[in-house]
């Protein structure tokens, strides 16, 4: 569909009528060609229609069982996988009566009465006939039942079910009469409720934010659905791959792999095609048929386009080193989403625009001939502004974000316990207080010990004697194998809440004591113990990981811009503007949202996001200014790439922002800090970083930046120009 008031679909200009010299050919034009973007859009069609359905099918591939978090190769994983031997995998609810002043006579009945119901049930997982109780505490003020629920493949996914089924029979707190349901069960419930509709609140979410954020950049309403539509089939073919590679290859995907997926699709996609639109509207200006238009755009943008997609994509890939089984599984899943985001963004979206026509800027149409309107915009003015005294302006730019950075003084990365956990009070929380003033902390969520046999007594007396256990509370639960392959299963109770540092220490202290048995090859295990774990695999992650996704950045840099100081540089600007966002964010959250700390894995994943995400603006940025270099110099090439750039990569800034901050709905302080601090790394990347540090380093080292490609040794350019037609590439400025 072509612009006709413009001109008809069979005129071209050719190559010698624009002066931009031989067109450009090769996969360029297999995407926008004349015939082959239909067939691009008829591949993408087929795509689409056998994606849709497996697309929905992925949240039933999920495996969220303790294994798929858990780092594989601790001892809290061994127990867990050898306890299966033993019991079926199971996780127990707490149902918690408390009454101040005493149980009554008729409290007292109708926890009997309940108790006996729950011991019949057997729907959704519960145990009925291993259900424990009911306890009374000394006092007569408390009671509790313990009932087992059977974990299924999907770890979570009937819990919450189960729960409630419980919780309809014990009723709710009235007349003075507290109800609640904890433990394990009662808190993986929650935990499960908070993520139901993950995918749907994340894809509606993100998709409004995009809308909105288009509508300001383009204010088109037509040309928002090319994006629109595009960052939506990619998402489902990323999905649709994801499913089968998790049915049939071994893939793990999990809740917290689902969502990111999600976020990444749709910010890191929308991003891709911001920067073509932008290039694709400044070619439209310059050659009347847009099919040129597009292949040109392809030709000059591509290579940035992909450039980011691969640091993404590579950055992500790093993740599969890590310890942590659910960091390990989100590498490949996050980068399966962003190369499916960028194959449609660089064959569909292109194809598509193509294929409507200038029509779909309605109503700013990019008329053929016109001037490029950001050659004196407020960019061009900051860029010539900078150029003036470049040296002072990177200086105070990097000492006010180093100041930023002290807030990390105030960052707690140590974990986040259950009742942190939530932006909220569930249940499970409340219950959880209830019962640590009744009952021992740690009852429903005891310590598993497996042990030789023949070794179980000696073991027994090791763990009676350790500090912060419950000496009475040592033995084979009820419902559990004796004996496995000359090994037997040990419970124990703990004093200490179990999601507590006393805890935690308890859990070293057993383990001492315990692996200082001669050949009881025993070994210590539960949920207190699988934590501890978790934090001690994150802190190697966060050792491990960091440098390597700094040096998969680095090199793609080399390899995109062909040298090496200009990489460095750009490393370092992110590296400070990680430092600064994570201080911001800390302060924040201690100040501000009152949270009481971050989780162990915060600062990795936070980091991950930033530098592969956050590099994309330096890549658009310094690449535009390599190609601007070749024709007018490094200093009068950056002034000009930025009027040129500046616009849209605030524009992608605000879109990636917005999409990570949408992480914000969900009811768990873990995703709400990683959207907060994101979100905020994203804007100074986009606002501070990329369009002054950055800026104003490139302008005080000038020619030297290229070092050691030829371009370090062109001649010295002159005084820094005003361009009057930015981002043409033709060095064609006026002082």
């Amino acid at each position: 569909m072509s612009d006709a008031r413009n001109h008809p679909d069979h005129s071209e200009v050719r190559p010698a009528a624009t002066g931009q010299g031989p067109g450009p050919r090769g996969v360029a034009w297999l995407v926008c060609g004349r015939r082959t973007k239909w067939l691009v859009l008829v591949l993408w069609l087929i795509v689409v229609a056998v994606a849709f359905p497996l697309a929905q099918k992925l949240t039933d591939a999920q495996d969220n069982d303790a294994t798929s978090w858990l780092p594989g190769s601790a001892e809290s994983t061994q127990v867990f996988n050898s306890a299966k031997a033993f019991r079926p995998e199971e996780v127990p609810a707490v149902v918690v009566y408390a009454r101040d002043g005493g149980l009554t006579v008729a409290d007292k009945q109708k926890i009997g009465a309940d108790a006996t119901a729950m011991s019949a049930m057997s729907a959704d997982g519960i145990q009925g006939a291993r259900v424990q109780g009911p306890q009374f505490d000394a006092s007569a003020t408390a009671a509790q039942i313990l009932v087992p629920i059977k974990m299924d493949k999907n770890g979570w996914n009937h819990i919450a079910d189960a729960v409630d089924r419980l919780r309809d029979r014990s009723g709710t707190s009235d007349n003075g009469l507290q109800v609640h349901i904890t433990g394990p069960g009662g808190t993986s419930a929650d935990f499960a409720k908070a993520f139901s509709g993950i995918d749907s609140t994340l894809l509606f979410s993100a998709l409004a934010v995009v809308v909105v954020m288009l509508l300001i950049t383009y204010r088109s309403p037509t040309l928002i659905l090319v994006p629109v539509i595009s960052v939506v089939w990619a998402l489902s073919a990323a999905q649709a791959l994801i499913y089968l590679l998790a049915r049939h290859a071994g893939l793990t995907v999990n809740g917290q792999s689902a969502g990111i997926l999600t976020v990444l699709v749709f910010g890191a996609g929308t991003d891709y095609a911001l920067l073509l639109v932008s290039r694709y509207r400044e070619e439209l200006r310059r050659h009347e048929d847009r099919h040129e238009a597009m292949a040109r755009a392809l030709h000059r943008a591509g290579p940035a386009v992909l450039a980011s997609g691969a640091t993404v994509v590579l950055g992500m890939l790093v993740l599969m080193v890590a310890e942590m089984n659910s960091t390990k599984g989100l590498g490949p899943v996050a980068a399966i989403g962003v190369a499916v985001a960028l194959l449609a963004m660089l064959t569909l979206f292109p194809a598509l625009l193509v294929i409507f026509g200038r029509w779909i800027f309605w109503p700013v149409k990019p008329v053929f001939g016109s001037a490029d309107p950001t050659a004196r915009g407020v960019w061009a003015h900051t860029g010539r502004r900078i150029a003036t005294r470049p040296r002072t302006v990177w200086v105070t730019t990097a000492v006010v974000l180093a100041a930023c950075s002290i807030g990390l003084l105030q960052l707690k990365a140590n974990g986040l316990s259950n009742a942190d956990s939530f932006t909220g009070r569930p249940d499970s929380i409340v219950g959880a207080e209830v019962q640590a003033k009744h009952f021992p902390a740690g009852s429903g969520d005891p310590l598993v010990i497996i042990t030789a046999a023949d070794k179980a007594a000696e073991v027994r007396r090791a763990v009676a004697a350790t500090d912060g256990v419950v000496p009475a509370s040592i033995g084979v639960p009820p419902g559990t194998a004796a004996e496995h392959d000359g090994e037997v299963l040990l419970e124990a109770t703990m004093t200490a809440r179990p999601d507590s540092d006393a805890a935690h220490t308890t859990v070293e202290r057993v383990r001492d004591a315990v692996h200082a048995v001669p050949g009881a090859h025993a070994r210590v295990g539960g949920g207190t113990a699988a934590v501890l774990d978790m934090e001690k695999a994150t802190t190697h992650d966060n050792k491990l990981v960091i440098p390597l996704v700094l040096l998969v950045v680095l090199c793609v840099l080399a390899i995109l811009l062909r040298a090496l100081v200009a990489p460095l540089l750009l490393i370092a600007t992110v590296v400070l503007s990680f430092a600064a966002a994570l201080g911001i964010s800390a302060l924040a959250f201690r100040h501000l949202f009152d949270y009481a700390g971050e989780s162990t894995d915060f600062p990795l994943f936070v980091f991950v996001f930033l530098v592969a995400l956050g590099i994309d603006y330096n890549i658009f940025l310094s690449t535009r200014i390599r190609e601007e270099a070749a024709h007018q110099g490094t200093r009068r090439g950056v002034v000009t790439a930025l009027a040129a750039t500046g616009a849209v990569i605030t524009s992608a800034g605000l879109v990636l922002a917005g999409t990570f901050a949408v992480l914000g709905t969900l009811p768990m302080v873990a995703f709400a800090e990683i959207g907060f601090a994101v979100a905020l790394g994203v804007l100074l990347d986009t606002f501070i970083v990329r369009s002054i540090l950055v800026t104003s380093l490139f302008l005080d080292v000038g020619r030297r930046v290229w070092w050691p490609h030829r371009l370090s040794r062109d001649p010295e350019e002159g005084p820094v120009a005003v361009p009057t037609g930015a981002g043409q590439g033709r060095g064609s400025t006026t002082n």
